[in-house]
């Protein structure tokens, strides 16, 4: 599956559960650049740290901010794709 079949929504929930499953900035951009390219995986962590969803708490470490938002609901389709990442 290449990035052209995800919307950026969907990109950016693929983002938010890799970061939830790996926490590692490193481990995330080595398994979300299979499906996506790493400028993307970028600019969607950073929004997402811009827009408080997402927190640094380390030089490698990211979270979701989930005491101050909820993981949005994984559509159907992402499932497998965050299963084999």
């Amino acid at each position: 599956m290449s990035m052209t079949e995800f919307s950026s929504t969907e990109q950016t929930i693929l983002v938010q559960y890799a970061i939830k499953k790996y926490e590692n900035e490193e481990i995330i951009f080595e398994k979300l650049k299979t499906i996506m390219s790493e400028k993307y995986i970028q600019r969607n962590i950073d929004t997402l740290i811009a827009t408080q969803i997402v927190r640094r708490i380390g030089p490698e470490v990211i979270q979701n901010n989930e005491s101050h938002t909820e993981l949005p609901e994984l559509p159907e389709n992402l499932k497998s794709v965050i299963e084999n990442l």
